[in-house]
């Protein structure tokens, strides 16, 4: 009786396992995922960034980070407020890329890559990095999806391209339609809780932004924050490759 009963359990064992093994491979679940990073890992590190350009107000930026020593990173779109090829555009991008900021992804359109198919997502991610391989020479290893939004085919398509995506624990508030005066004090109001590490959103898009970062940038200083890029907050490379940029052609347009 003992022996049928082992019989049993052994045929019921190999059923199993031979069932088990003849389903089909959950895709989703075995494919590489794009790491999401929501806040700096190297204490008293701010990662200021800007969404949405290049835009009118990247040179001043740029050089109001100068005053402070800092870097920053510049999530920049395709086809957004301007074109990327624009030789005004161009003329930000190299400018921002030789002082040492972080040029990174913010995808082609500004399109919400959730409500997107993989092959649209990579579509959006690669057309921008294509431009920056050609204006600047460096495919950047960040990108930042549209309003945060993303899902597993998002990270799925960010892994491919060998990419990490940065979303910020700190929001300005300036594409709401916070003024010069709210975005500084929302800085001020930050530093005063002494978190030990920052990781922040604004937009180079507006006025407001570029006026008040003197002072941002003066209070982040006097509380002893270090100024970096998201890829040196976190320990990791900001990009994929680099190489001397292109000579522009045909294929510089939107």
């Amino acid at each position: 009786m003992t022996f049928t009963i082992l019989k049993f359990f052994i045929a019921a064992l190999v059923g199993t396992s031979t069932l088990v093994s003849a389903l089909p491979a959950n895709v989703e679940d075995r494919a590489a995922k794009a790491t999401v990073y929501t806040k700096c890992s190297k204490p008293k590190t701010v990662a200021i960034t800007f969404d949405d350009g290049p835009y009118k107000y990247s040179k001043s930026i740029v050089d109001k980070l100068a005053k402070y020593g800092a870097k920053a990173t510049f999530f920049v779109n395709g086809n957004n407020y301007e074109c990327i090829y624009s030789s005004e555009n161009e003329t930000r991008l190299k400018y921002a890329y030789s002082k040492g900021h972080q040029i990174a992804s913010h995808t082609w359109a500004h399109k919400d890559l959730a409500t997107l198919s993989k092959s649209q997502v990579v579509s959006e991610m690669k057309k921008v990095d294509d431009a920056l391989v050609k204006i600047i020479g460096a495919r950047p290893a960040w990108v930042r999806p549209p309003y945060g939004s993303y899902n597993n085919a998002v990270r799925e398509a960010a892994a491919e391209r060998q990419q990490s995506i940065a979303m910020w624990d700190f929001d300005s508030g300036d594409s709401a339609g916070a003024s010069t005066t709210s975005i500084k004090n929302s800085y001020k109001s930050l530093v005063s809780k002494n978190p030990a590490t920052i990781l922040t959103l604004n937009h180079e898009t507006y006025s407001t932004t570029n006026s008040a970062l003197d002072d941002v940038l003066k209070t982040l200083s006097n509380k002893g924050y270090k100024m970096v890029t998201v890829a040196e907050c976190v320990g990791k490379s900001p990009y994929v490759s680099t190489s001397a940029p292109k000579a522009r052609d045909s294929t510089w347009k939107c």
